[in-house]
Parts: C-alpha cells; sequence; structure tokens
C-alpha cells in the first residue's frame, strides 16, 4: 500500500524544514556571542579609526560585544583572506576601503576574490577627494587648470603617496577623463605628498580631504579646483565636483563592512539594520567627520552594486596605465 503522496510531501517538507532550523535559528539568536570586526590595517589610521568609532553604538544596538581587531599585512590582503576564509556566521566581519577590489589587480595573488568570496552588509563611509594646486599654477577653475595642463604637456607634475595607491589610480583616471599628460611623482606616504604641493616641488595633488587641508586651501597655501565626489561634499566647503567639468567622474574612497560570502541572508540584514542606526547617531556622525569621513549607509545590494563597478572600472584604469606593485 502507498502512502498517501501530500502527506509524503508534507513530511519530505517537514524534514526539509528541519534541515534548514539550524541556520534560520541561529539567524533568529543572531548574535548570541561576540563579533569581531578585522580591520586589515595598523592601529591608528583612518579605517582604524572609523571602526573603533563604531564599536560602541553597535555593541549597544546588538547587545553583544564588539571586538575590533588589527590584522594588517599584504597592502590588506592579509586580513581580507581570514576573513574571507571564516565560517559564514556573521561572527567574523571584515572592515576594509577601495583596498579589497583594487588590490587583486595589481597582484597575481591576492587569494580572494571580492566579488564573491564576501557578502556585503553596509557602506559604512565615504571620503571624497580633494583635487588642489600650488598657487603658482595660472589656474583658478578646474577648466582653466584642463586648458593650461593641455597647453603645457608635461609641465604639471603630481605627487601620490607611491605607485598604486589610491590617489595614484584616481589620478590617472582624472588625466584620462580630462585627455592630460601629467607627470607621477611617487612619494612614500600622505604627509610628503601635502608637503610637495605646498613648496611647488609638485604642481597638483589629488588627496583624502582632510582637516589640515581645509587649512592650507583657507590660508590660500594650496587653490582648490575640486572634489571627487558626485555630489557637493560637507568635508571640503566650496569643493566643485570634478564631475561638472568630466561628467560621471567620481572617485570616493569609501569604507564598508564584508561578511564571508555564504552569511545567511537575515543575519546579513541584522548588522546592516544595527550599522543604519548607528550611522544616524550625531555623536558617530561628529566622530566620523573629526577622522575625514562622512557617516553614509547603503543596502547590501547597493554596496554591491558600488563594488562590482568599481572593480571593472580600476581593472581598465590599471590596465590602460600599466600600473604595478612596487
Amino acid at each position: 500500500m502507498h502512502s498517501h503522496p501530500l502527506r509524503r510531501r508534507g513530511a519530505l517538507a517537514l524534514l526539509a524544514a528541519t534541515a534548514a532550523l539550524p541556520a534560520w535559528v541561529a539567524a533568529q539568536n543572531f548574535p548570541s556571542r561576540p563579533i569581531t570586526i578585522v580591520v586589515p590595517y595598523p592601529p591608528g589610521g583612518t579605517t582604524d579609526v572609523l571602526a573603533r568609532a563604531l564599536q560602541d553604538p553597535l555593541q549597544k544596538l546588538l547587545g553583544q560585544p564588539v571586538i575590533v581587531e588589527n590584522r594588517p599585512g599584504a597592502s590588506a590582503m592579509l586580513g581580507a583572506k581570514l576573513v574571507a576564509r571564516a565560517p559564514a556566521d556573521g561572527y567574523t566581519l571584515l572592515f576594509p576601503n577601495n583596498g579589497l577590489v583594487i588590490s587583486p589587480h595589481i597582484t597575481k595573488d591576492a587569494g580572494y576574490a571580492p566579488l564573491t568570496d564576501f557578502a556585503p552588509v553596509s557602506l559604512v563611509s565615504l571620503q571624497p577627494m580633494v583635487l588642489v594646486v600650488n598657487p603658482s599654477v595660472p589656474a583658478r577653475t578646474l577648466p582653466e587648470f584642463i586648458a593650461y595642463a593641455r597647453a603645457n604637456p608635461g609641465k604639471i607634475n603630481y605627487a601620490s603617496a607611491g605607485p598604486a595607491s589610491f590617489g595614484h589610480l584616481a589620478t590617472v583616471q582624472f588625466a584620462r577623463a580630462a585627455g592630460l599628460a601629467l607627470e607621477h611623482i611617487p612619494y612614500k606616504g600622505q604627509a610628503p605628498t601635502t608637503q610637495a604641493v605646498l613648496s611647488g616641488e609638485v604642481q597638483m595633488l589629488l588627496s583624502t580631504s582632510s582637516a589640515q587641508m581645509n587649512a592650507f586651501i583657507k590660508e590660500g597655501r594650496v587653490r582648490l579646483l575640486g572634489v571627487s565626489s558626485a555630489q557637493p561634499s560637507p568635508l571640503v566647503p566650496g569643493g566643485v565636483p570634478i564631475a561638472q567639468t568630466l561628467p560621471n567622474f567620481q572617485a570616493d574612497v569609501w569604507f564598508g563592512l564584508f561578511a564571508p560570502a555564504a552569511t545567511p541572508k537575515d543575519v546579513v540584514a541584522r548588522l546592516n539594520d544595527a550599522i543604519g542606526k548607528a550611522l544616524q547617531q550625531p555623536e558617530l556622525r561628529a566622530r566620523f567627520e573629526t577622522a575625514g569621513g562622512q557617516a553614509v549607509g547603503s543596502t547590501p545590494e547597493q554596496m554591491k552594486a558600488r563594488i562590482t563597478q568599481e572593480s571593472e572600472g580600476w581593472a581598465t584604469v590599471i590596465k590602460d596605465a600599466n600600473i604595478k606593485e612596487e
């Protein structure tokens, strides 16, 4: 005698439901223990400062301790690999910046694939780049600067914090968009690049916004010609988007939160909700601005779209300019 087909289907459905139970229950009770956020950079940098600013609000919103762990090394690839291979349960997260997407295009064996090894949780912060020139450059606006640089090929030197640094890539992208031949002078890190444009050692710098740079602009020691965000940024008073002159130009530094790829959707949603609420808090927004970042959240889907688009964009820039790691 055959069992009733409907009854059998019911039993199978029940079996399937029980198999899915642990993950669902885990997500329902998430989080039930401490969460570790891996920062793939040393303590004290912007990425680290922003992660630590999030720590306390997230602990309160999630009801569990949040531990920030610095795992620097191999241009932030060490920390990324670590999280890519961690259990996909939402208890080990990565807090990177654009380097996550850029490094694999520059390094042969990054050891992770940014678009497939992670589940994006949320965008957390945007930091625009500012385009400044030494006051000796006879240009007051971006269109004037582009005209001058076109008329004087090879006369404009620009500084970067090193080959394949974000500033280097963003300036190559800018030069391509504007049709300019600019000379690259790499320095070791951010501080000497500012010194170089102040002293006139280089004529131009496209660098992350900071309170210090805003002060130099205000004092007239450098001239602000544009900001790299699509819209004007509260972090750069008076900065006109470069995109007004070069349509679609955008090169923000972003900071975001990522989980390992197979993390359950409702765990990601719970984390995304907590981040969204934390980013609304005035105290956190102020701490971010002091560190040079604007508090900006997103849905997981928006973050996925951002890194997918960026990965394609930077791949083209890196290939066309033949940028290699040192």
